[in-house]
């Protein structure tokens, strides 16, 4: 597909636009990088180096302005934005590993709460910036564990460090949102509109973070090993990492275009039926690559993840027009076939899956890739 067809998803609003994309290093914001770039938007990617080898921004081709920095370095975050004046900022930096969070619970709040924290300030500071969409997480919401799917106004909260950061994330935009850029007085008294938006359990490929499902099979299927598997039961709303981004970037349309009834928070989930088990998960995987072996041990941990969770989209169904492109199961053989075609033929198809994705969309007449 043509840069020149790209350039006019979500309403050409990315064209030329200048934009600053915390944790562009990270798997989603490296395709989230990706796909501005096919938009011909101007981006300044702010992020700690990669903490993988391989990493998926090292291998796709690249042309924005890199900064190398700490989301909690609030004079390089302020000076790198004063310098680059972007007109909408995506903030994806984040520690966001829930088994990591007990390893190093600081540092976790440092980077969710006190990093929101001191984008947010800037932004206080910085008439230029006209709209910032704060990327969260489905963890967000107390978890009481029963087969409800949550809703954007249900109760925040977290039983581990992790989850309990992505609430404060979420309270603490909504305490500067109200404090400093309440809607009421748009265009009044200030220009800056701010969604947060509620996510999680993307995949696809270039992901080689630990403990995470995906990533962990497909280094022990490279490695020839199995991979061992505590909590095969456990539910998870497994999607796309291109449908996140796209409900990201039809929130940041909005923005853009000062609709501000839509400076809320969001979810965007996969519908109810393509939520699976691990086991269920697992199952299909194996189906497009046979090689895929696990053994499921009997082995209890306090430190786990929830073993359910569910979000309820529908208000992006509704009032954004987003909804999801692939099923689960074409979710799965496309996270397969990236790396297959890594791993085989040292091959990256970002750039052909980002084409393939948005042709769906568009076949499915879904309202961004009109």
């Amino acid at each position: 597909m043509e840069n020149l067809e790209l350039k006019s998803l979500f309403g050409s609003v990315y064209n030329k636009k200048k934009v600053f994309l915390t944790g562009h290093t990270g798997f989603k914001g490296s395709w989230l990088l990706l796909w501005l770039q096919q938009m011909r938007a101007n981006v300044v990617g702010y992020s700690l180096p990669p903490d993988t080898t391989p990493n998926h921004i090292s291998l796709i081709d690249n042309n924005y302005e890199n900064i190398f920095g700490d989301i909690c370095d609030y004079s390089k975050l302020h000076y790198s934005i004063l310098k680059h004046k972007p007109e909408i900022i995506f903030h994806l930096a984040a520690q966001p590993l829930v088994l990591k969070s007990y390893e190093d619970p600081i540092n976790t709040f440092q980077t969710n709460i006190m990093g929101t924290a001191n984008l947010l300030e800037i932004c206080r500071k910085c008439s230029f910036i006209k709209a910032v969409v704060i990327v969260t997480s489905d963890k967000c919401y107390f978890n009481n564990e029963n087969l409800q799917s949550y809703k954007e106004d249900d109760h925040l909260g977290g039983k581990d460090p992790y989850s309990a950061s992505k609430a404060c994330s979420e309270i603490i935009t909504k305490s500067y949102q109200e404090s400093f850029f309440p809607i009421c007085e748009y265009k009044k008294k200030h220009n800056l509109l701010i969604t947060t938006a509620r996510a999680g359990n993307v995949i696809g490929g270039g992901d080689w973070a630990d403990n995470r499902i995906i990533p962990d099979i497909i280094k022990a299927t490279y490695n020839k090993k199995p991979l061992y598997i505590r909590n095969p039961q456990s539910i998870r709303p497994w999607q796309f990492v291109l449908e996140s981004l796209s409900g990201y970037l039809s929130l940041g349309q909005k923005l853009l275009e000062e609709k501000a009834i839509y400076a809320q928070s969001w979810n965007f989930g996969p519908i109810e039926k393509e939520t699976l088990t691990v086991y269920e998960m697992l199952n299909l995987l194996q189906k497009d690559w046979q090689n895929i072996k696990y053994k499921i041990v009997n082995k209890k941990e306090k430190k786990l993840e929830a073993n359910f969770l569910r979000l309820d989209s529908s208000k992006a169904n509704k009032y954004l027009g987003w909804k999801p492109v692939y099923s689960i199961e074409q979710t799965l053989k496309e996270t397969v076939i990236w790396y297959k075609n890594y791993y085989t033929q040292n091959k990256i198809v970002s750039l052909n899956q980002l084409s393939d994705y948005i042709n769906s969309a568009k076949s499915k007449n879904i309202e961004w890739s009109k």
